[in-house]
């Protein structure tokens, strides 16, 4: 029988190879600092070791070694940094044409949601050769979603969405784990990303069981709570309207510019008063206790649908939540000089 002890994990995904160049790159760097400094000190003991016949001699500095000594860890030190931060930044940055699939992590299990409605849970089906994008969110603690073929793993904290994205490049079955202990069930709550071929993956999802796509039942829920009633789309309309309003900036009441995105939106339907839009009046309840967290995904999901359905231009539109094209130059300045992240419009969502 073959005995196969590998280097690394498995790799099955695109990132995979260069998470373990820079990984292999650190141990190596690592390693030979290491032996080399043990070796001088070993060479610096016998060389000058203490002897009757020898007297001590003052050392003067050298400012040539001075330089070489600060610059070269220097280099080095750039290389790490700039090496992290561009794979950093890679990882961060889902491509925009990615597979959008949301996670809620839950004592002791995983549950996903497609865009079409399906329903999974401890395992996630996914397609070969496409960015999968997975928005994850926990219901009660820290979990932290862990795929180590892929060379992924996210922190899915509780109250706040958090994502990570993948191109899987290898069929099979690969491990899930929650990496970040989350009670007395931690070590069992585990699952697969099952990766198969495009068209099995699309022959998988005709043939799951879903009432609906996630837009389609977030619309229910939309219309089931009686969000119509103040976010129309017409003037008089007690709550901003949802047209166009998902990813484009949003000024408040304080005078604050935020982005409309799934963090605003969450917290706009459990915390309405936290950032009122411009214009309007603080009356929306809150749903807090309300809404599930899956049913917080699928209105969101919702409201993409309607931005993604209004094709009519910015400019043209009579919605006062939405700051206008022309203004969006103006406004991404401002975001820029303040230093932080837009959040997403304020004051009423569901």
């Amino acid at each position: 029988m073959e005995f196969k002890l590998p280097l690394f994990p498995e790799q099955a995904s695109s990132v995979a190879g260069q998470v373990d160049a820079f990984y292999l790159f650190l141990v190596l760097l690592t390693t030979f600092f290491s032996l080399l400094i043990a070796l001088m000190i070993v060479f610096f003991i016998i060389k000058y070791r203490k002897r009757p016949d020898h007297k001590a001699e003052q050392i003067h500095g050298s400012t040539l070694l001075e330089i070489v000594w600060t610059a070269i860890p220097l280099g080095i030190s750039m290389i790490i940094f700039v090496w992290g931060a561009m794979l950093y930044y890679h990882l961060q940055n889902p491509p925009k044409d990615a597979l959008e699939i949301y996670g809620v992590g839950k004592q002791w299990m995983w549950k996903f949601q497609h865009p079409g409605g399906q329903r999974e849970i401890n395992t996630l089906h996914v397609p070969t050769g496409r960015p999968v994008k997975v928005t994850l969110i926990s219901q009660d603690v820290i979990h932290d979603f862990f795929v180590p073929a892929f060379r992924i793993k996210t922190d899915v904290l509780p109250n706040r969405y958090m994502h990570t994205w993948f191109t899987p490049t290898r069929e099979g079955n690969y491990h899930l784990f929650c990496s970040q202990y989350c009670g007395t069930n931690h070590s069992g709550m585990i699952g697969e990303v099952v990766v198969m071929k495009p068209e099995d993956y699309a022959e998988w999802l005709a043939s799951g069981k879903a009432e609906g796509s996630m837009a389609s039942m977030g619309e229910k829920l939309f219309q089931e709570f009686g969000c119509t009633t103040c976010h129309r789309p017409d003037a008089g309309a007690r709550g901003p309207s949802l047209l166009g309003l998902y990813g484009r900036p949003v000024r408040l009441s304080d005078n604050r510019v935020v982005i409309a995105d799934d963090n605003y939106i969450r917290e706009s339907i459990l915390n309405p008063n936290a950032k009122i839009v411009s214009g309007f009046q603080p009356i929306m309840p809150t749903f807090q206790g309300v809404v599930s967290e899956e049913g917080l995904i699928q209105i969101t999901e919702y409201i993409k649908h309607l931005s993604q359905q209004d094709s009519e231009p910015l400019t043209n539109r009579s919605n006062p939540a939405v700051l206008r094209d022309t203004e969006v130059p103006t406004i991404q300045q401002e975001l820029k000089g303040r230093g932080n992240e837009p959040a997403a419009p304020s004051g009423k969502k569901p």
